[in-house]
């Protein structure tokens, strides 16, 4: 019986899945407009960001809405189909369950934060206006 399941959840999601990349593409919010050297600052403030996510989860994608409506170009990282990736948020966050953001300090230090309430949030905290 618990087969059954797997099977039918797993074709739902292979049968919805185009349709949730079609809908990420067609309703993903334009880029906060931004001189040229503003986004320089933002890129250079944001390249110490990873996103751990799996391409149709409404959560990652949530996420990744966020990130473009800001303009923020953060290294996303395949943790559903690439094994390091996996492997990496499961020894450094503690648990394989995205999104989650890897935020790393200039000291070395990390950061994981998960769930896509707190990440957005914590985006728009950081990154709506210029940091200084």
């Amino acid at each position: 019986m618990k087969t059954v399941i797997r099977s039918f959840f797993r074709t739902i999601r292979l049968i919805l899945t185009p349709f949730m990349l079609a809908s990420e593409k067609l309703t993903t919010p334009k880029a906060i407009l931004r001189t040229t050297d503003e986004q320089a600052v933002l890129d250079t403030a944001s390249a110490d960001l990873a996103l751990y996510q799996f391409s149709a989860c409404p959560f990652c994608i949530k996420v990744r809405k966020e990130l473009s409506r800001l303009g923020l170009h953060v290294e996303k990282r395949d943790a559903q189909h690439n094994v390091q990736h996996r492997d990496a948020l499961h020894s450094g966050g503690g648990r394989v369950k995205v999104p989650c953001l890897l935020i790393s300090s200039a000291g070395g230090k990390q950061e994981w934060l998960y769930e896509s309430n707190a990440i957005n949030s914590w985006l728009r905290t950081r990154y709506e206006t210029i940091p200084a």
